[in-house]
């Protein structure tokens, strides 16, 4: 809330140069923003009494978005890399599928191994488990497994993470 939106009876203001000029009412606040060019705007709405500082509020909004981008900017997004095998991969398919999911760890993205089954498949869904055991122990240098694998519907999915 900013100028004539503070109803409150008293306010505790905090002066441009942030020093305490004490309580006083909000007309006689606003009163003293308006002497100095400046809004007062409330910035702990919860406390007794409320407390508003008299400030340039147009300068204040920017440094609020200004810290913000920042903010963001120094995020990291982990984004999830799906890696999809079959129960009758060949020993080369499974090293190139090896190597891509090593590119998507050392990126710092999680992996997300999929063990897809069709048609007669389905019947030898145990048989294949050996399939991620062992694209997670040929990645194991650089990777840990964040979750194990377990049967989804007609796949089996395993998650890996990249090593800290």
């Amino acid at each position: 809330m900013i100028n004539e939106q503070i109803r409150d009876k008293e306010v505790r203001l905090i002066g441009e140069d942030g020093e305490q000029l004490g309580i006083m009412s909000a007309k006689e606040a606003y009163k003293l923003a308006q002497d100095a060019e400046l809004d007062l705007v409330k910035i702990a709405p919860t406390a007794k009494p409320p407390v508003c500082k008299i400030i340039d509020y147009g300068k204040y909004r920017y440094e609020l978005a200004r810290k913000e981008k920042e903010a963001r900017k120094k995020q990291k997004v982990i984004e999830v890399k799906e890696v999809r095998l079959s129960p009758n991969i060949d020993t080369n398919d499974l090293n190139t599928k090896t190597g891509a999911a090593r590119k998507f760890l050392e990126k710092g993205d999680k992996v997300k191994v999929t063990l897809r089954f069709r048609g007669r498949e389905m019947a030898h869904m145990s048989k294949s488990k050996y399939i991620l055991d062992d694209f997670a122990e040929s990645l194991k240098d650089i990777a840990t497994i964040d979750k194990p694998s377990k049967v989804e519907g007609r796949s089996m999915v395993m998650f890996l993470t990249a090593k800290k």
